[in-house]
């Protein structure tokens, strides 16, 4: 890729320099960076010289994970764009086991790569409302237990081809209803309702009150709302996190913006750890530092097991683990678009 004005991050010795300290981030992205998520001298001066940084955000802290992560990128937004839009091969690998893009409109072909985890089919098998080790809505338990015979061999395939359906009937709902067909797990004692827990995540993120209000809207009114240039895709994979294989289904949506491109990824099912999640990446231009853009991920989850003594030492843990992970993603990023 042809290099841009500041093809390559400088070292530590040229922090110092003139260049770096009368440099300075676009109005708009240095109010969010003082105001929400509140960087400190030295990490500001880090992401001026090229470096990624990462840090935590407020958050509920007995359900809420919140981190955000930049990076500047010298490459065009278009193109990274058009790598995501390839989400089969743009995230496979490593932790990515199987990634599938959903057809417009939805097929059970599109479910044929869906297989449920050895762990997964054991625990199905002694699947009720409150006591399940996967999040299943109660129709997806009844339906299990009406529709699944234990006894027989073929179990573990009837299973899976069950699994299918599920996945196939719940997209096809989703693009139909929107949050009000999203599920109400059922897997402990008390229900929790996945559109709720989206709403009131969504609530608590400045960035879509200040700058992005329209795509706010969409996220919560979709399929009821437009969103003037925008395109949309979903996607399903099989992810490995934690200690579980998870079965994860996104909605992404792109919106071209003057001066930024802002996409949503938001976490719609999800088979183990969480109740909803929503990944917001903003790619906003630099003039003033020439070609290229900074490319910021704000990343919020909600889910159970982060409260008493043991969920603070969980939560700890996913917050060492998703610092780890977007600093990653924002390494990777840099070096697979320059």
């Amino acid at each position: 890729m042809a290099a841009g004005i500041l093809p390559h991050a400088p070292g530590p010795a040229s922090q110092s320099s003139p260049a770096v300290r009368e440099a300075s981030f676009p109005p708009d992205l240095d109010k969010y960076l003082t105001t929400s998520v509140r960087l400190t001298a030295a990490q500001r001066r880090a992401l001026l010289s090229g470096a990624p940084v990462t840090a935590l955000l407020d958050a509920n802290t007995s359900q809420e994970v919140a981190v955000f992560g930049a990076v500047w990128v010298d490459a065009l937004p278009a193109t990274y764009v058009q790598l995501l839009n390839d989400i089969e091969n743009f995230e496979r690998g490593g932790g990515f086991r199987v990634t599938r893009r959903i057809s417009d409109p939805p097929r059970l072909e599109d479910f044929a790569a869906l297989e449920l985890p050895k762990d997964d089919v054991e625990d199905l098998k002694s699947c009720r409302v409150s006591a399940c080790e996967i999040k299943l809505s109660q129709s997806a338990l009844d339906r299990l237990r009406k529709e699944i015979d234990w006894s027989r061999p073929t179990a573990a395939a009837d299973a899976t081809a069950l699994a299918r359906r599920l996945a196939l009937e719940y997209v096809t709902g989703y693009l139909a209803g929107g949050n009000d067909r999203l599920a109400v797990y059922r897997d402990a004692g008390r229900p929790t309702f996945v559109a709720d827990e989206f709403k009131s995540m969504v609530a608590r993120i400045p960035l879509f009150v200040d700058y992005l209000p329209g795509l706010r809207a969409y996220l919560l009114q979709f399929p009821n709302a437009t969103l003037s240039n925008s395109s949309s895709f979903l996607y399903w994979q099989e992810a490995q996190f934690g200690l579980k294989p998870t079965i994860r289904i996104n909605h992404v949506v792109i919106e071209d913006r003057p001066g930024a491109v802002a996409v949503a990824s938001k976490l719609i099912y999800a088979s183990h750890y969480f109740w909803t999640a929503l990944e917001l990446r903003v790619l906003v231009s630099d003039p003033a530092r020439g070609r290229g853009f900074w490319f910021v991920d704000i990343s919020r989850s909600r889910s159970d097991g982060l409260t008493g003594f043991v969920g603070g030492i969980v939560r700890r843990r996913v917050e060492n683990e998703a610092q780890k992970g977007l600093l990653g993603l924002l390494q990777n990023t840099k070096r697979r678009l320059e």
